[in-house]
């Protein structure tokens, strides 16, 4: 009896330390995981066709802010913080170098690896642009050119594809005058997509930065 009683709590001891072991490797292996995420940008295309944008939809949050941000940032990178496409353009809302230079970002490297700062970039870049076609926003907002229904959302994301000269042009002309980036993506086809958002707490602001 002496000797069963001994050997249970010697079981039990191995069987806690055998247990831990295999515990502390998987904690590990998630640990690299996770660092090799977040320090690894990824180096792919992430431009997509109108076609290939609706295959996959992003989480539903309504026209919120927060559902035109996360249905953009979808467009953009498929909402991945880490990506370096092939032209240069970086992070979740695929920000160019012009682009980061406007908003104060002085460290590319840093930019990538942050995401609250690309958060607070993409706000400031829509404050920008915001200032910038506020007058276009209140002339042809709910006006329908080109067959599309021109929105406040839709300026601003069209805007964020091609640059706010660009929707100038496109509103100027009745939708005449279109611009693709380089991977074929339209500002009309931005306008519609992104259209009826909320973004009225956007405010305009001319030399918004970080």
């Amino acid at each position: 009896m002496e000797k069963q009683a001994f050997k249970l709590p010697c079981l039990i001891a191995v069987l806690i330390i055998l247990l831990s072991f295999g515990f502390t490797q998987i904690n590990k292996a998630e640990e690299v995981l996770l660092v090799h995420s977040a320090t690894q940008p990824l180096n792919y295309e992430v431009a997509m066709t109108p076609d290939e944008n609706t295959e996959v939809a992003p989480p539903f949050l309504g026209r919120s802010f927060n559902g035109f941000k996360e249905a953009l940032a979808h467009s953009e990178s498929r909402g991945n913080y880490f990506v370096v496409n092939s032209y240069g353009y970086m992070g979740k809302y695929q920000f160019g170098a012009s682009a980061m230079k406007a908003v104060g970002v002085k460290n590319k490297e840093a930019f990538l690896h942050d995401p609250e700062m690309q958060e607070r970039a993409f706000e400031a870049i829509l404050q920008r642009n915001k200032w910038i076609l506020r007058e276009y926003i209140d002339r042809y907002a709910g006006q329908t050119i080109g067959g599309v229904k021109i929105t406040e959302s839709g300026i601003l994301a069209a805007a964020h594809l091609g640059g706010a000269l660009n929707v100038k042009r496109f509103l100027r002309s009745y939708g005449e005058q279109g611009f693709e980036d380089a991977f074929g993506t339209s500002i009309r086809y931005y306008m519609k997509k992104f259209a009826g958002y909320d973004v009225s707490h956007i405010k305009p602001m001319r030399r918004a930065r970080i």
